[in-house]
């Protein structure tokens, strides 16, 4: 399963909006789910600043997001979600 959102923050996915991902992903890693984003042919952990920031997520991409583990289907929901609304 995956979940595709658009992102609606002005200035993309940059060094703020990019930690929130970041402690939103690590609270699902804690039991072993790993989350992905996907964007224009390339994925990143979603625990990692430094590779969503080199995927280039600009206003209005559509960003994939898919998890595996435990808590997979709760991750993508949640992840999504939060992709869908994050502005700075």
């Amino acid at each position: 399963m995956a979940k595709v959102v658009t992102i609606i923050n002005e200035t993309g996915i940059h060094t703020r909006p990019g930690s929130v991902i970041v402690k939103k992903a690590k609270e699902f890693k804690e039991d072993g789910t790993q989350i992905m984003l996907s964007y224009n042919g390339k994925e990143a952990k979603a625990d990692s600043l430094v590779k969503i920031l080199s995927l280039g997520i600009k206003k209005d991409a559509e960003v994939t997001v898919t998890a595996t583990g435990p808590s997979a289907e709760k991750a993508e929901e949640e992840m999504g979600n939060l992709l869908a609304t994050l502005v700075d």
